[in-house]
């Protein structure tokens, strides 16, 4: 039975780069080498690593505009601490709308001064703040675009006279926006893009090079940015698997079109939580997340049943995250409607069976 995958991460990725990855891991480009152990400054891996950072730029809308786009590893959460090194010297301010814009502002600290300029934390994360001031004399005014675990998402960013740095690691490549206003954003591959291992920073370079400490090569923008993302081994598996993702979204129609999709998405599941009166959603209605859907049973009595009835339409992954409990569906852009589909059938099935 077709099993509909709704895991946060890593999830869901379209079948046929699943397929072309499989087929490159036992022979790549006809060299009867596996992709995994030709070299990676081999010309056939530094093409891959030259598409992969050519159409990221793209589909943001920033190519040739002086960003650089990189492939790194060790996750967002090593970009908590990069972004720190490599731009804060005294102050930086940060939005504080969940799990993970709160680690980032926990490694900060130890570079610097942090302004939490507005937190949702009063509501365990279920909205977005507005209305925040944000200090002038900062070095960068960071943001997380998406929270994973609550289901929020920032629609309107704000006007910033410093660098503007956005952690976009679960709605990358879902939506159009003029990428243009972001000086760094960083997103780990295993949301939207392919599967964990690797992260990508697009950085513009002009905001580098401005603090007085030493940063470890390692960690240096510039460095990765001068070898082309070649500095040390990169992850080569994961990186194949982004390119081809990416390419697969220009084939597609690019972010404009899997936008579309994902509103149609979005909206399935939304309306059928609202009409349904066994279930509620977790999120603020005007912060409410595309990418990821949290509900709750209004009964938990009846969950036992939902669970079953999940199970036989083949649902995995709809379990929600501990800090909300509940489900969460998330449907990143390879998801496809007649899963989300399903799930709304399953709703309406428990609903029949209350």
């Amino acid at each position: 039975m077709k099993k509909h995958n709704f895991s946060a991460g890593p999830c869901i990725l379209p079948q046929e780069v699943f397929k072309k990855a499989s087929e490159a891991i036992l022979n790549f480009n006809g060299l009867d080498l596996s992709l995994i152990e030709i070299s990676h400054r081999s010309k056939d891996f530094i093409a891959v690593m030259d598409q992969a950072q050519d159409l990221a730029l793209e589909h943001l809308g920033l190519k040739d505009k002086g960003y650089k786009a990189l492939f790194l590893q060790g996750g967002a959460s090593t970009q908590f601490l990069n972004v720190a090194y490599n731009l804060l010297n005294k102050k930086a301010a940060y939005l504080n709308t969940g799990t993970w814009s709160s680690k980032a502002i926990k490694e900060a600290k130890l570079f610097g001064e942090v302004v939490e300029v507005a937190s949702s934390k009063d509501k365990n994360f279920n909205y977005i703040p507005k209305g925040y001031n944000i200090p002038t004399d900062i070095d960068y005014f960071h943001c997380t675009s998406n929270n994973t675990i609550f289901g929020t998402q920032i629609k309107e960013f704000p006007e910033v006279d410093a660098p503007l740095v956005c952690d976009m690691s679960s709605d990358i490549f879902s939506r159009v926006l003029d990428f243009s206003k972001f000086d760094i954003i960083y997103a780990g591959a295993q949301k939207n893009m392919g599967p964990a291992g690797t992260t990508l920073v697009v950085v513009k370079e002009d905001v580098l090079g401005k603090v007085d400490r030493v940063i470890p090569s390692m960690l240096d923008y510039r460095v990765h940015a001068e070898k082309d993302s070649m500095f040390n081994t990169p992850p080569v598996f994961a990186v194949y698997v982004s390119m081809l993702t990416l390419q697969w979204l220009k084939d597609l129609g690019g972010v404009a079109e899997i936008e579309k999709r994902n509103n149609e998405k979005a909206a399935l599941i939304y309306g059928e939580i609202d009409r349904n009166p066994l279930f509620t959603g977790f999120a603020a209605k005007e912060d409410r997340s595309p990418m990821n859907a949290t509900f709750n049973l209004v009964d938990e009595s009846h969950k036992e049943t939902f669970d079953a009835l999940a199970k036989e339409a083949g649902l995995n992954g709809i379990n929600g995250h501990r800090s909300v409990g509940g489900y969460r569906a998330s449907m990143y852009n390879a998801m496809p409607l007649e899963s989300v589909q399903a799930l709304v059938d399953a709703m309406q099935a428990l609903e029949k069976k209350a």
